[in-house]
């Protein structure tokens, strides 16, 4: 028994919603009663497979897209599916493999790339495997924990600024101060700030040095300034504080038949080059189901309209008990949900080893 605008349904329901849905994905076409029927567990008739998929559309499950055509997967359809029918996919040895063999690259077995190119690689795995948009955001410079920080003096009046967070990632990002600084004060900045206040996200540790500056004695007035100027933010030039996105495989979207219209197409192109909101996405899925390892929005729960034909399947790699970055799918609603998951999630488990395998080399040397 369907109940409307309820998540009940019985269990010839289920199967035939089931079979649906993965006989539209794999086809792309709307599905006729008579293939649902032959397809069925109990052989049922064309005439009763229609009373249940009638049943269906009007729950608000199935949509008939022309009078005479068979009836599509709605939003919630695929929601429900996902929800309640999907069963966890596990992905094969030889896909496990071939995922972390194309992130290590030519490195040896013991190895993981620099940060940069684990992000491009794994952007691109992701794409590649789920022939749909890969994307990939950075740990942020600004939010991650700092271990240990350098600055060096450079001969147009800059100043480098160089991170090593705890999880062995190294950033750059440069400067500019109205103090004319020695590199021996500098010098002396830095390990003043890794001695008193290594362990903390540049945040945490400007709002920690501004604290002690009200607390300590004249003596250090200008070591304590010279260290929140350098760690603030706002010195940094343009885009550095930022985390950096990796994005793959638009063409993989825009050349399947579910975005036949051009301006649809245009839109989605646009959307993919807007690093900035493509961070936010990212970020609000993983907020929503931040107990969860795997974010899914499908269609119109995307806030964007030019992702309402879209799901989006998050996931976030981490160190220890902190986020540090995000990763996802985009791509069709008519997508292999159970693989595109599977292929999502090992993933960011990938990330997560690598930036682990890094910190334990980082710490003995």
């Amino acid at each position: 028994m369907i109940r409307s605008g309820s998540e009940i349904l019985d269990e010839r329901s289920r199967e035939m919603l089931a079979l649906l849905i993965k006989t539209h994905i794999s086809t792309g076409e709307p599905v006729g009663s008579r293939t649902i029927s032959r397809l069925t567990s109990e052989s049922l008739s064309a005439a009763t497979v229609r009373n249940v998929i009638s049943d269906l559309e009007t729950a608000g499950y199935l949509e008939q897209p022309h009078t005479s055509a068979g009836r599509v997967p709605s939003d919630k359809g695929y929601r429900f599916y996902v929800d309640h029918i999907l069963e966890a996919a596990k992905l094969s040895d030889a896909e496990k493999a071939a995922l972390e063999r194309g992130l290590r690259g030519d490195a040896p077995d013991q190895e993981w790339p620099s940060i940069e190119r684990l992000m491009a690689r794994a952007s691109q795995l992701l794409s590649r495997f789920s022939e749909s948009v890969g994307i990939v955001v950075s740990p942020s410079i600004v939010q991650d924990i700092i271990k240990h920080i350098d600055f060096v003096r450079l001969s147009d009046g800059r100043i480098l600024v160089i991170t090593v967070s705890r999880t062995g990632l190294v950033q750059d990002r440069l400067v500019r101060i109205d103090e004319d600084l020695t590199q021996d004060e500098l010098n002396r900045t830095a390990n003043y700030v890794n001695a008193h206040f290594s362990g903390l996200s540049l945040q945490t540790m400007r709002l920690e040095l501004l604290k002690r500056l009200s607390e300590e004695k004249v003596l250090y007035d200008r070591l304590l300034q010279n260290a929140i100027m350098l760690c603030e933010p706002s010195w940094s030039e343009p885009s550095q504080e930022s985390p950096e996105v990796f994005v793959e495989g638009a063409s993989n979207i825009v050349s399947k038949p579910d975005f036949a219209d051009l301006e649809r197409i245009r839109e989605l192109l646009r959307f993919f080059e807007e690093k900035g909101r493509l961070v936010k996405i990212l970020s609000s899925c993983i907020n929503a189901a931040f107990q969860q390892p795997i974010g899914i929005r499908i269609g119109a729960e995307n806030n964007l309209p030019s992702l309402r034909g879209c799901t989006v399947i998050t996931s976030y790699y981490g160190y220890g008990d902190q986020i540090v970055g995000s990763l996802g799918v985009v791509g069709p609603v008519r997508m292999e949900y159970a693989r595109t998951i599977g292929i999502v999630n090992h993933m960011a488990r990938l990330l997560e080893q690598a930036l682990a395998s890094d910190s334990d080399k980082v710490a003995t040397e």
